[in-house]
């Protein structure tokens, strides 16, 4: 093994340690500690607001508004901002401008009667950040959000400062997201689920994915996972890390998908301690592992 790459190992199992949290370059995920989280915000007490973006009306709610800094939270499949876990955004808000929204034809935002597709809610996630008065900010988005997130990587690079991927895959059509699948599929055909749960499965199925572009993505990118998302498996976090030049991969012992509403201070924790960072880093998740199959 080279000299740099012990170096990039011992930083990663470093700051693996620092939160203990497993990362792909060690052999065994470490059990997370007991923690106190803080106090849980009330959504009743932040009113909706309204931003009007490619021809529709899109609700959002922000926190954290004495902060400079933004973040925009990218909602999953079938969810509006309001299933957040509001201990999780509290975190966040106590160090970012954070901003949740809900897609198009959900909750508070509006739709127009043709079937849209993951490039235009990419394409709402960035008009959305110019109605708020940002050239780019962070982004984090969760399942299907993470979905989005990647197009908006992909077609809106300059938007985005840092970006979080959690419970993500590069395709719901892969033999590992097999039951991301299967529900999306019975979502799809069920006529007794809202429109908007029925266009986000369509849109969902009809994605062509992302990894021919993951490559070409050079913008910040952490991954969070859990061990026990049957979803999304950490297997495929683990392969979108090794694509993506200079990213992060975190992985939650035990925790399923979409684990911010089961381990809420810890998400909060590492997620305010990556778009902290000044810098990426100095070597790739793929330099790794790489070296790692070298090596051996």
């Amino acid at each position: 093994m080279k000299i740099q790459t012990i170096t990039a190992v011992t930083l990663v199992l470093a700051l693996c340690l620092l939160f203990t949290c497993g990362c792909t370059t060690t052999t065994e995920t470490k059990q997370l500690p007991a923690v106190t989280a803080p106090t849980a915000i009330s959504y009743n007490d932040i009113p909706v607001q309204y931003a009007e973006v490619n021809g529709i009306t899109i609700g959002y709610r922000e926190f954290g508004v004495q902060n400079t800094e933004p973040l925009l939270m990218l909602v999953g499949f079938g969810e509006t901002m309001n299933t957040w876990n509001a201990t999780f955004i509290n975190i966040l808000a106590e160090d970012f401008h954070v901003y949740t929204y809900d897609h198009r034809g959900m909750g508070e935002s509006t739709d127009v009667d043709a079937q849209y597709t993951i490039a235009q809610l990419g394409d709402d996630a960035a008009g959305l950040i110019i109605a708020l008065g940002y050239d780019s900010m962070n982004i984090y988005g969760v399942s299907m959000g993470s979905t989005v997130s990647q197009q908006l990587l992909i077609d809106h690079p300059e938007k985005v400062r840092k970006a979080i991927l959690s419970s993500a895959t590069y395709s719901a059509s892969i033999p590992e997201t097999s039951l991301l699948h299967q529900l999306l599929e019975a979502n799809a055909g069920d006529m007794s689920k809202p429109d908007g749960v029925r266009k986000e499965a369509v849109a969902n199925l009809a994605w062509e994915g992302s990894y021919a572009n993951l490559s070409e993505i050079t913008n910040h990118v952490m991954l969070i996972t859990g061990t026990a998302d049957i979803l999304t498996p950490p297997a495929v976090a683990i392969e979108m890390a090794g694509q993506i030049d200079g990213s992060w991969l975190i992985r939650f012992k035990d925790i399923p998908h979409v684990g911010s509403r089961y381990a809420p201070l810890e998400y909060g924790t590492i997620t305010t301690t990556f778009l902290k960072l000044d810098e990426s880093p100095e070597y790739s998740i793929r330099d790794i592992l790489n070296s790692t199959k070298n090596a051996e």
